[in-house]
């Protein structure tokens, strides 16, 4: 299978992304960088295939995205659903969070996406 991760052509717009993190993304980052949550390695702004995705857990082949106001928009629902269904059919595990949940309950965030953990 070719290589779908972090394809050379995507590497400035990941670059960019990363310095310019959402405030929901940085304060998710503050809890997952460096192996805080239950030992495992996440990735931000992780390209798989052409998509870019907010963090991504290897190990775990879990991707977490996290959803502002831009998501309610019915074109980008329908392009968020095709995205997920295209990414989990190629075995990845898509958790989509509210940037609001982020702000108002990190903690229950951080427990959902453990319950996703192997072990």
């Amino acid at each position: 299978m070719k290589n779908i991760h972090n394809r050379k052509y995507l590497e400035e717009r990941r670059k960019e992304l990363r310095k310019n993190l959402t405030p929901a993304e940085a304060i998710l980052w503050k809890h997952l960088q460096r192996k805080q949550l239950a030992g495992k390695k996440f990735r931000r702004q992780h390209s798989i295939q052409n998509y870019i995705v907010d963090f991504y857990c290897a190990s775990e082949k879990l991707i977490i995205e996290l959803d502002g106001a831009i998501h309610l928009d019915f074109a980008q629902q329908n392009y968020d659903y095709e995205r997920t269904q295209n990414l989990e059919n190629l075995g990845f595990k898509v958790l989509r969070f509210e940037n609001k949940l982020i702000f108002e309950n990190i903690t229950n965030v951080l427990e959902e996406i453990s319950c996703h953990f192997k072990n």
